[in-house]
Formats: structure tokens, sequence, C-alpha cells
């Protein structure tokens, strides 16, 4: 069993296709296939089911898988260690945030960071918390930004800020003088939230509990500027993060209001898995949130956050 075999079999694992595993591992597709079925034979079990077009990982092969995948970023390590001296913050840094945090906070956030660690060039993709969460596990990501609670084996998380939720109306609305309403009246409005399968849609289902769910069946925008427009646009309502609705997101043809407490909101957090060998990357992005000067946002206190 050698390293070179285990990155073939990660890269199986996580593309399901001989063809395009072999080219992400720069090797022939025979010579890939002859290495999968040696390491088999060596286990002796199958890691692999093979379909005329289809390739399935075995419950005792995604075991197998995710154990290789530990010892490949150990062994990546050590590469680190003697290139880096033993400095952390040295490298890129694959990092992931929700579609509902990304355009709000990373602006901010990636100049601090750059800033702090200016050898640590991010790579960051943005995407529901379903596939981040799948992509942190296969190891494609290091880090990622998401909304809490997440339970999931493996992994560790640590709570950043709490932020508060905001009503979201167009001009000439009955409401548009009101300093706050509470979330139950909400019921009465036609509420425009993000497709199933947005977290953020999910959260203000749970922390206005009264919302109509009208929604389901109407309008529904796939990220929350889609669904700022169309509030303007005079379609219906909508609740949005405050950090969505700070001054350089301002419309004059929109009014944003408070919820009355409580206040509907959700907690962000970074996770990353349990082995990752970097930890001061942890400590560098929760710093760096801790600096930023965004409105509305309560910081979490360090000897809170875990």
């Amino acid at each position: 069993m050698t390293i070179t075999e285990l990155r073939y079999l990660v890269a199986l694992a996580q593309d399901r296709h001989f063809g395009r595993a072999s080219e992400r591992c720069c090797v022939s597709q025979p010579a890939l296939s002859l290495a999968i079925q040696k390491l088999e034979d060596e286990l002796g079990t199958m890691i692999f089911e093979r379909r005329k077009h289809h390739i399935t990982v075995t419950a005792l092969g995604e075991q197998i898988v995710q154990q290789a995948q530990r010892v490949l970023e150990e062994a990546d390590q050590i590469r680190v260690i003697a290139a880096q001296g033993k400095d952390q913050l040295v490298g890129p840094l694959r990092f992931g945030a929700i579609a509902t945090v990304g355009p709000y906070i990373l602006p901010d956030l990636v100049p601090l960071l750059n800033q702090r660690a200016p050898l640590m060039p991010l790579e960051i993709e943005e995407n529901l918390t379903l596939h981040l969460v799948a992509m942190l596990k296969s190891g494609k990501l290091d880090v990622i930004m998401i909304a809490l609670p997440l339970e999931e084996p493996g992994i560790v998380t640590r709570a950043l800020y709490d932020e508060p939720f905001k009503a979201l109306v167009p001009v000439g609305h009955p409401w548009q003088k009101k300093k706050s309403i509470d979330s139950r009246q909400l019921g009465s409005e036609k509420v425009l939230l993000p497709h199933a399968g947005h977290c953020f849609r999910q959260q203000v289902l749970d922390t206005c509990p009264e919302l109509s769910r009208s929604d389901a069946e109407g309008w529904q925008g796939n990220s929350l500027e889609t669904i700022r427009q169309m509030v303007a646009s005079g379609l219906g309502i909508t609740v949005l993060p405050c950090s969505a609705l700070t001054s350089k997101h301002e419309n004059k043809r929109l009014v944003a209001i408070d919820l009355a407490k409580p206040v509907p909101g959700r907690r962000i957090g970074l996770a990353w898995r349990r082995g990752f060998t970097r930890p001061q990357v942890v400590d560098a992005i929760s710093d760096a949130v801790q600096a930023l000067k965004i409105p509305g946002l309560k910081q979490i206190a360090a000897e809170q956050r875990r």
C-alpha cells in the first residue's frame, strides 16, 4: 500500500469515474484501474462496486476512503511543515461559505485576512450547507462558514457571532414607518424566501413559527439579492439577516424594519475536520471575524465560542 495508491483511491471515490479520476491524478486510466485492483487484492475486500456506467463505494469502502483521506492529510502536512517552517498561516486555504453569508461578510473578511496572513491565499467556494459539508468531509475544503448548530461525526465547530433578522418591505407599504413589528404579524403578508434547500429559508421558518408558508407555491428566489429586487418590485416582503442590510446594500425603494423581542436570528460559525492539521488557521479566521465592524452582529466571546 502506497501514498500514490491512496491518492488514486480517494480521487476515484470523489469522482466516481475512472476517466475523470485518472485525469485528476495525471495517470493513465489503465494504470489507475490496476492500482485500485491491486489495493483491493492486498486488503482482501471490494472497495468499489463497478457497473457499466456507474461506480459506487461499498459500505466498508466508505470507511477505508475516510481513513485514506486522513492518511493523505497527515502525509501532506509533512511537506507543509518542511516547506513552511511550521508556519500554519503559509499556503492556500480552501474556504467555503454559505450563500447567505459570503456576499455580506467576505468582502470585509478577505482583505483583513490578507493583511494578517499575506502568505495564505484563499480559494473560496460559495454553496449550500449540504454541499459545503460534503466537500469538507471529502477534503475538498479545509474550513467552512455556516449556520449552527451542525452535528456531523468527525466535524468540529466554533461559534462566531449571532445575527438578528429584519423585515424588508417596499416603500409605500403600510408598515414602512413602523420602528418595529412583531414577527407574528408576518403571517398576514406574502413573504418571499429562498427556494427549499437554502438553510436560511428554514432558519426563518423555524424562528418565525407564525410566518405564513404560502410562499411555497409562489415567487421564490435563488439568492437574497434576487429576493431583494422582487420586494422592490412590489411582489411581497421578506426577512433578511442584518449583514445584508448594511449601508452598502441600501435601496431607496426598500425599508428595513426591526423585529420585536425575542428577535429571530441565527448563529454563524466555523466548521472543520477533527483531524485538520492547521488549527492556527481557525484561530486566525475567528480573530478576523471578531475584528469586523458590521452593524448588528453580536460577536461571541472566545470563552463562549465552543
